[in-house]
Parts: structure tokens; sequence; C-alpha cells
């Protein structure tokens, strides 16, 4: 299989993408951030000014938690659907 190199020449067409492109997977290294994150981690998108005033997960983690115990519980909702009671 014959070997192919970045062409030389600059293309007259300014930021257009090109028909087709050849990658050299020979260099390609193995993720190394791959697998760091556990199924039960959700990322989350601060906005800046949120983000300002919190400088670790850990304490954005630890005030989520002060908000969850001032909020009402949810009701408990039966699994099980209830019987029509008999009449006549």
């Amino acid at each position: 299989m014959k070997k192919t190199h970045a062409s030389s020449h600059i293309d007259d067409r300014g930021d257009e993408l090109r028909g087709e492109y050849r990658f050299d997977y020979t260099k390609a290294k193995p993720n190394r951030f791959a697998g760091q994150f556990d199924e039960h981690r959700v990322v989350v998108d601060l906005d800046p000014d949120v983000a300002e005033v919190f400088e670790t997960p850990v304490s954005v983690n630890e005030v989520l938690r002060a908000l969850i115990k001032t909020m009402p519980k949810p009701r408990r909702i039966d699994k099980k659907p209830r019987r029509a009671s008999p009449t006549a």
C-alpha cells in the first residue's frame, strides 16, 4: 500500500473542506482519559458567574446537598394500583 504524505501545495479554495482526508493511524495513541469517569457521574456545565463562586467539585456538592435537605420530601407513589371498591 502506498503511503501518502501531506501535500505542500497551498489550496486556493480558502476555508473550504477537502473532499477526502487521509490520516496516519499508525501514530495514534490510546485515549488516556477514557474510563476515568464512572457511569454514575454526571458532568454539569456551570455558567461563568456561578463557577466563580465554587472552586472545587466538593464545594458544589456540599451546597447542593444542603439545598436538598431544605427541600420538601416528595410524596410516595404507591406501586400497586388500588382496587375499585365493590359496589352493590
